[in-house]
């Protein structure tokens, strides 16, 4: 045996087809356990619908596996207890409030007909104060703002405490503080606890940050794979976001992804006449 480590997560040719579109065709995608992959690509490239089919909520071609096993032979429990998931803007019931949101993350551990532990309450109030909501835990889903919003559902994702955490759009609606303050919390527990991180990222420079993989989709294949620094250059960037980009360097050694204006669009400046 060569002792190689099993993949937390691994896609391999992973096709799907919804409404009678094909929107992935022959993904691969391969995350080391305690390692954090983005998926980006440009609108319309299947993000979202990956990260669902590695979820196991949409059939698809080709095989997924979790820590060795196919996802499509795991009983639901079994499922929720290894893989979290966070989709981008899931249906929340108005009246249930935020605690009981959250609390739903732990449905794989209380038992049939049982109800919830110390544990379960304790694991519960924890993930809420680290999410900066414990201020919002009586507080109706329906009287929330849309960041508001957003970290309830990446709370009842990490109260499941698996070992794989799927995140689609993490950051969308926040504003700049909580984006920092999601992303580090996500990034503080995988490397504390060990978790494997497959998420999607709009922000490219964000993606380049955190992640230490990346998949870039396009027209709902992966087009390139691997480190921030090969995954995210100018030319790539131009030929699939249609972009005019200037990748640089930054102090940390990641790559910084910014727009540049077109040149022809530039409006010279003329010196305004005299009256």
């Amino acid at each position: 045996m060569s002792g190689r480590a099993v993949p937390a997560v691994e896609a391999r040719g992973v096709g799907v087809t919804l409404g009678g579109r094909r929107v992935l065709t022959d993904v691969t995608l391969s995350a080391a356990p305690g390692r954090w992959v983005a998926i980006i690509g440009p609108n319309g490239a299947g993000k979202s619908t990956l990260l669902r089919a590695v979820a196991g909520l949409v059939p698809n071609e080709g095989e997924v596996l979790v820590e060795g096993t196919r996802v499509d032979d795991l009983r639901p429990r079994r499922r929720a207890r290894l893989i979290a998931y966070a989709p981008q803007s899931p249906a929340l019931p108005p009246d249930m409030t935020v605690y009981q949101y959250a609390l739903l993350g732990r449905t794989p551990y209380i038992p049939y007909l049982g109800s919830e532990s110390a544990r379960d309450r304790e694991v519960t109030r924890s993930v809420l104060e680290r999410l900066d909501l414990d201020g919002f835990a009586s507080r109706p889903l329906g009287q929330l703002s849309g960041g508001e919003r957003q970290r309830v559902v990446l709370a009842r994702a990490l109260v499941q405490q698996a070992p794989v955490l799927l995140l689609d759009e993490p950051t969308t609606a926040l504003d700049l503080g909580h984006q920092q303050q999601v992303l580090e919390l996500v990034d503080r527990l995988r490397l504390a606890d060990g978790l494997t991180v497959v998420s999607t990222l709009h922000d490219l420079s964000l993606a380049a940050q955190y992640a230490d993989e990346l998949v870039l989709l396009a027209a709902g294949r992966a087009v390139e794979a691997g480190p921030p620094g090969r995954v995210l250059s100018e030319p790539l960037l131009a030929e699939h976001f249609g972009a005019s980009v200037r990748v640089e360097t930054g102090a940390d050694g990641r790559p910084l992804v910014h727009l540049v204006r077109p040149r022809a669009a530039v409006p010279s400046a003329t010196p305004r006449e005299g009256r």
